[in-house]
């Protein structure tokens, strides 16, 4: 086959006119075959032998291959030291993915790309040409909402349509253009963005024997979508649904933010027989943290991405700009994201090269940078990030709120400082933070869904297969008297009301709120809170939900109206603690005005938001005491109750007081002012 030296840039393979340049970094290998592959099943391939005089440039092998089209399948081998003592994994057995694929297809064994020397050509994954400027997007925009008038929904792209009763066609369910189809739903619901878990291309075999990765937390490369999502075959179109999805959520003037998993690759610990599939067989000592010859596992998971490594930084930037220019995504979570605070040696950064360049980047300037603040080795650094505009997940927010809706006491002095933003607990060290920074949530994948909170003291995981072991082990939940399903009214009205509670102290908070898929129709997990390998109804989003809790879907839809409705509500500055003339001003009350009760057995908290420029004036009470408490409200003032958790949206004036139901929040507000009341419906 006739070949072209090619060029050093861009890295991967760049469809041309005339056929495809490819290029990957390697500078500690000694030679480098390209392998063209004819279809996804071929184990005959045309191997291409790069000449390291020519086709190598300082540290970067290169060929231009006349004549390749899109969806040419290819494949590295790469040959150099098997060293693991001095961190060098080179096995030129093994048929490497590109770093820099934008689509990966195919079938692999991960015992045969763990075992050292033994060929996987018959059985591995194939990387993919793809022309990304083929998508016609049309008028598409990026909606670019505020962050102060966001509400986040968090859901796995498969899970959500899979199940048989999500009245999405068989052809699709689990899928890219499945999740279209309930596009007018999550609309419906009143969220603006929806969080997808990681669409990475991941390996599912990364689990326990027997079962499936499911979460996705496990990428094999930070270019290619995960292709078992897409209805399409060929890697062209499996891009090209990714794209017609982001497309329809951008019509519905919905955002999408990408869970990312830029801390560790699915390659796990090579000298524990980790398999060689990306990264490893290429550069192993450029792309992970090494330390005499040992893997540094801050991930849990067996190996820790050198982020701050100029190559790996590079990629992680790139990446990023890829799912920005040609994936048109809108935001990014960064999943323990304070692994990529770590220097070459696994020392936490003041300054970290990586996150500045994130914060500064330009083509990611409008974009939503969202941190998971920690990492699985302790490192916490909610109040160190490098950088300006983070947004952080608020964990402080879920644990204070889950204990004070449980009933625990001594959490009315933390509840206060959530309400408003969590000031205390979130600074930057560079600026003001914001309220909108906080991302605060009750629940996300990781842990109980919002029924199983309400319904579970303890987790049971048993089917996960490690002994009950995996998981947190202290969620603050409650089963509000018996573990699990039960037919007693009494309970089952009770979880009802947690639920609400949850929603509403949620939503009510300065902050931008997010909540998983299901929450607001109870989805159950059984009281499994690690369910990252149940790929099954288990996991799924089950739709039948949506009749049987119609109550809840009604108050968590109606409640995201009315906070819309108040400019309070998504103020993005913190409440003024003293009065105001213009500006919003809090008041803290207990069940006397202007005395909140900070014993630690006080179970009760009050708030009121005064807003004269914005014509608006509201009063919250919050009675997590299992008793009724009469609650004082301004006796200049007639009040409107909008709602409470007891009886839901029954409006009627309020007086002087309010006998408040016991384990129950309600939201008034003053009866002059303008206010819209949702459709029960």
């Amino acid at each position: 086959m006739i070949t072209h030296i090619g060029n050093s840039f861009n890295l991967g393979a760049t469809l041309h006119s005339n056929g495809v340049n490819f290029c990957v970094f390697s500078p500690n290998s000694t030679s480098v075959e390209l392998l063209l592959f004819k279809n996804i099943n071929d184990v005959n391939p045309i191997v291409i032998d790069l000449d390291p005089n020519e086709n190598k440039s300082y540290n970067y092998w290169h060929v231009f291959v006349p004549g390749l089209k899109e969806n040419q399948l290819y494949g590295y081998r790469v040959n150099g030291k098997y060293d693991p003592k001095r961190g060098f994994f080179f096995d030129s057995s093994k048929v490497l993915v590109d770093p820099y694929a934008k689509a990966i297809v195919g079938e692999y064994d991960r015992e045969e790309a763990s075992v050292f020397g033994k060929s996987n050509l018959k059985k591995c994954l194939k990387s993919a040409v793809i022309d990304d400027d083929k998508f016609d997007w049309g008028a598409d925009a990026f909606p670019n909402h505020d962050l102060k008038s966001s509400v986040v929904y968090e859901l796995h792209v498969s899970g959500f349509t899979k199940n048989e009763n999500s009245g999405v066609d068989k052809s699709i369910r689990g899928t890219y253009k499945g999740l279209i189809e309930k596009i007018p739903y999550l609309k419906e619901l009143g969220i603006t963005a929806v969080e997808l878990m990681p669409v990475f291309a991941f390996d599912p075999q990364d689990a326990p024997k027997g079962r499936v990765n499911y979460w996705g937390y496990s990428p094999i490369n930070f270019f290619a979508v995960h292709s078992s999502y897409a209805s399409e075959q060929t890697p062209q179109q499996i891009v090209d649904e990714f794209k017609a999805m982001v497309k329809a959520f951008h019509a519905a003037n919905l955002e999408v933010y990408l869970d990312v998993v830029y801390n560790h690759t699915t390659e796990n610990n090579g000298n524990e027989n980790g398999p060689t599939l990306c990264l490893r067989g290429f550069a192993n000592n450029s792309y992970y943290i090494m330390k005499e010859g040992e893997f540094l596992n801050f991930t849990g998971t067996g190996n820790t991405l050198n982020a701050n490594h100029s190559v790996a930084r590079r990629m992680i930037k790139d990446s990023l700009n890829y799912w920005v220019r040609k994936m048109r995504v809108d935001g990014f979570r960064f999943d323990l994201a304070s692994v990529l605070s770590r220097d070459e040696d696994g020392q936490p950064l003041l300054n970290a090269p990586i996150l500045w360049s994130i914060d500064s980047d330009p083509v990611l300037s409008r974009t939503k940078i969202i941190a998971e603040p920690w990492d699985a080795a302790g490192l916490y650094q909610v109040n160190n990030f490098s950088g300006d505009r983070w947004v952080v997940w608020n964990d402080k927010f879920r644990d204070v709120i889950r204990r004070f809706v449980k009933g625990d006491a001594g959490q009315v002095a933390e509840v206060m400082d959530k309400i408003m933003g969590s000031p205390n607990n979130l600074k930057m060290r560079h600026r003001l933070f914001t309220p909108e920074q906080s991302l605060n949530f009750v629940t996300c994948h990781d842990g109980f869904t919002m029924n199983d909170l309400v319904s579970y003291n303890i987790k049971h995981n048993l089917i996960n297969g490690e002994n009950n072991k995996d998981g947190h082990n202290n969620s603050h939940s409650w089963n509000c008297g018996v573990e699990g399903e039960t037919n007693n009214k009494d309970i089952i009205k009770l979880r009802k009301k947690q639920i609400k509670n949850l929603f509403s102290i949620l939503l009510l908070s300065q902050g931008t709120p997010m909540f998983t898929m299901g929450d607001e129709i109870q989805r159950t997990q059984n009281g499994n809170n690690n369910a990252y390998c149940q790929d099954n109804p288990l996991s799924w989003m089950d739709w039948s939900l949506l009749d049987k809790n119609k109550d809840i879907y009604q108050f968590v839809r109606n409640l995201i109206r009315i906070i819309k409705q108040f400019r309070i509500f998504t103020y993005d500055l913190h409440y003024f603690r003293e009065k105001h003339d213009s500006l919003p001003y809090i008041k803290f009350h207990g069940v006397k005005l202007n005395k909140p009760d900070y014993e630690f057995s006080s179970r009760a908290l009050a708030f009121e938001i005064i807003a004269p420029k914005y014509n608006e004036h509201v009063f919250v009470v919050m009675n997590m005491f299992w008793e009724r408490l009469n609650f004082e409200l301004p006796k200049d003032k007639i009040f409107k109750k909008i709602f409470d958790t007891a009886n839901d949206f029954t409006m009627n004036e309020v007086y002087g007081d309010f006998n408040c139901p016991p384990r129950t929040v309600a939201l008034f507000t003053e009866k002059s002012k303008v206010f819209r009341y949702p459709d029960p419906e």
